[in-house]
């Protein structure tokens, strides 16, 4: 009961709904910690189940109130467009192949969107959502939120300062463990549909987490993927999706690198990183160790920077909450996300000046779309034996 008053009402804050995340699901919680955070956001709506029961029972646990719990998102979409304080944006946290046709609906009901990665199963999705969001006019941002650490924003600033010089090399990898055994046949939940094409899409391990790496590559890089020759595989015999990736990727201006993803990788819980080397320096960041930046000018020792403490950028100081030493982790960088996607959103609905600046710190669905297109590439390419292909959403 923590969300919304007995009458929905949420002053200044911005009201949204949620689509998926009931009972029993992983993500949707995570979501909902996030937007707590900085008290921006207030829950009022949802449609948290394709099960009609459970969508009810899930919406009395977290506050929303009877006539705004919905079984069916479209019956969600069309009530809430109609409501004088209806939602203003919808938080899409359901399986993959959903994506696309909850978005649109809301979409369609001129209501702004914050979806889950990927942004859909399918290129011509994706071309569909851009096209969509820009003809309604409507803002659309696509939760990939390890965009939110403050040291991810001090990376970002660095390279877009000249600080590493010419971009010569970008690496990203995501590492983890947790399919290394055939849960996914034996019933576990999350596993079963992640590793089923007709909901994951044609990837597991890029769609999951592998796009995840793309993103951040791309981000503090500034450079985009213009082709990329992979090498998809499963590990575990009888699984019905990859769940390891080896992709070679050509960037804009010429850099190379690579996308490593991986789900069967004994050790590794949940290993994201980052290395980015130009003519000048190298930057290297790792979500084991998020308020840490290692830094190396060539010829020099390399130092550490610290969230919060010297040679903190602009950007890191204003998405920091705590001085330095005093930790901070995966939810405050999620909250991150949040609070830059309320208020771009809020400033959009309400006519005002949208802070440029602000908006590029937030992946929207452009960005969404550039990760389906490296998923749809990687998948093409390594049906073609690793042959380069072209890999540039636009």
């Amino acid at each position: 009961m923590v969300y919304a008053t007995s009458d929905g009402s949420a002053g200044r804050r911005l009201r949204v709904g949620m689509v998926g995340g009931g009972r029993n699901a992983f993500i949707g919680a995570v979501h909902r910690l996030a937007m707590r955070l900085d008290d921006q956001i207030v829950l009022v709506a949802g449609a948290l189940s394709s099960d009609p029961e459970n969508a009810a029972a899930s919406a009395v646990e977290i506050g929303i109130v009877p006539e705004r719990s919905y079984a069916d998102y479209r019956a969600m979409a069309r009530a809430e467009a109609a409501r004088p304080d209806g939602i203003e944006a919808v938080v899409i946290v359901t399986p993959n192949h959903l994506h696309a046709p909850i978005a649109t609906a809301f979409l369609e009901a001129g209501i702004d969107v914050i979806c889950d990665k990927p942004l859909s199963t399918t290129l011509a999705d994706a071309e569909a959502l851009v096209a969509l969001a820009q003809a309604k006019k409507r803002r659309f941002v696509v939760t990939l939120n390890n965009t939110g650490y403050a040291m991810v924003r001090q990376a970002r600033e660095m390279v877009a300062a000249g600080e590493l010089g010419r971009i010569v090399s970008v690496h990203g990898a995501y590492i983890q463990d947790w399919l290394t055994k055939p849960i996914d046949a034996e019933g576990q939940k999350q596993a079963e549909w992640r590793t089923d094409p007709a909901r994951a899409g044609q990837s597991a391990v890029l769609a999951d987490i592998g796009v995840h790496a793309f993103n951040l590559a791309s981000y503090i890089s500034g450079c985009e993927a213009e082709a990329v020759s992979a090498d998809l595989f499963t590990a575990v015999p009888g699984r019905r999706l990859d769940d390891n990736a080896h992709v070679l990727v050509r960037w804009t201006g010429g850099a190379r690198g690579t996308i490593l993803a991986s789900q069967t990788s004994p050790g590794h819980y949940n290993d994201l990183s980052v290395r980015i080397y130009g003519d000048k320096a190298g930057l290297e960041w790792s979500g084991g160790r998020p308020e840490e930046l290692r830094f190396s000018i060539h010829g020099e020792e390399t130092r550490t920077l610290v969230r919060g403490g010297p040679g903190s950028t602009t950007e890191s100081q204003r998405v920091s909450r705590m001085p330095a030493a005093h930790p901070e982790g995966y939810i405050e960088a999620f909250a991150n996300f949040y609070r830059d996607a309320a208020d771009i959103i809020r400033a959009h609905r309400s006519g005002g000046v949208v802070d440029a600046a602000r908006a590029a710190q937030v992946p929207d669905v452009v960005d969404g779309a550039r990760g389906v297109k490296f998923v749809a590439a990687a998948v093409e390419s390594n049906a073609a034996g690793g042959a380069w292909t072209a890999a540039r959403f636009g």
